[in-house]
């Protein structure tokens, strides 16, 4: 609502009041998700709030009356969190699955228990290049040679992959390109039906968060690089099931989308809630695997090559505390 008069705590005579919900917001937003630290696999807000709780921390001076107002106008009190330890990648399949004496098991269960995806011939997507000499070649969209095999998430030496997306603008932000690059971007059908292990499921389980596979699957597409060698388990031992490839979770889903990183609700992770199986589906951008050489063996045509520059890019940004 607009001010009709000054503000009695820092006397502008412009702008706009907040009401109790905005300034929770307005919190959670400032200090739960901007405190968020990362670990290995999964990570968690340093800060938390709640209207049960005294205020616990103590910030700077220039941030301090903030905290003071906003603890007094919204009754309620900041607090260090400790988070549930699942949160921190401490899931039984997960842990498995880094133990070479037990990951294969928990490799077998990601096969028997995620479904497959069949890629069809009317479900096109993006694969883009940059600085490459032949643009209207086929084969220089297909998967990289040997040499260059073993440095992504799912290819390893022997098993090159072909990746790619049906979403162009994911493609972008997963090559790195940029405004001075030289980029083609090809369009990609499949010749025949494709069976794709389709990791992007979210699995409906009758267990904890701490026993779920569904949650080792999610945070390890939401781990970097040092996470490639356990996804490479997966990747092979797909290929050596029958499959074509795999549809999977792109490490930057979360920000194509827009979506909170490991969202919860009363501590508990929002993928176990019944009836949010779309809402959680909804922040997942998949991104498309190839076994082999797939233009070249003619499982995958392109059907289209563009050249591909960028006009403009946006950011959708926050702060957090300095210091916490």
């Amino acid at each position: 609502m607009l001010l009709r008069q000054s503000c009695p705590n820092c006397g502008s005579a412009t702008g706009s009041l907040l009401d109790l919900g905005r300034i929770r917001w307005v919190a959670h937003r400032f200090f739960v998700l901007g405190s968020v630290a990362k670990s290995d696999y999964g990570g968690a807000p340093r800060i938390e709030f709640n209207d049960l709780r005294e205020n616990e921390i103590s910030f700077d001076s220039a941030l301090q009356a903030d905290v003071e107002l906003i603890c007094s106008a919204a009754d309620v009190g900041f607090f260090p969190y400790g988070p549930p330890l699942w949160r921190f990648g401490h899931i039984e399949p997960l842990e498995a699955l880094q133990d070479s004496a037990q990951s294969s098991t928990v490799v077998e269960r990601i096969l028997d228990e995620y479904p497959e995806h069949i890629l069809k011939p009317d479900e096109p997507f993006y694969r883009l290049r940059k600085d490459i000499s032949r643009p209207t070649e086929p084969t220089e969209f297909d998967s990289p040679p040997d040499p260059f095999c073993g440095t992504g998430r799912l290819d390893s030496i022997g098993l090159p992959v072909l990746y790619g997306s049906p979403d162009l603008e994911l493609c972008v932000h997963e090559c790195r390109v940029t405004a001075d690059d030289l980029i083609h971007v090809a369009t990609l059908r499949a010749t025949r039906p494709l069976r794709l292990l389709d990791l992007t499921t979210v699995l409906e389980e009758d267990c904890t968060t701490f026993e779920s596979l569904d949650m080792t699957v999610h945070l390890l597409f939401l781990a970097g690089r040092h996470s490639y060698a356990l996804s490479r388990k997966i990747s092979a031992a797909a290929r050596r099931a029958g499959f074509d490839g795999v549809l999977f979770p792109s490490y930057f889903s979360l920000l194509r989308t827009g979506a909170p990183f490991l969202e919860t609700a009363y501590g508990l992770t929002t993928r176990t809630f019944a009836g949010a199986k779309t809402h959680e589906a909804s922040k997942i951008v998949p991104n498309v695997g190839v076994f082999g050489r797939p233009i070249a063996d003619g499982r995958l045509q392109v059907t289209c090559v563009n050249r591909l520059y960028i006009r403009r890019i946006a950011y959708d940004l926050g702060f957090g505390p300095a210091e916490v």
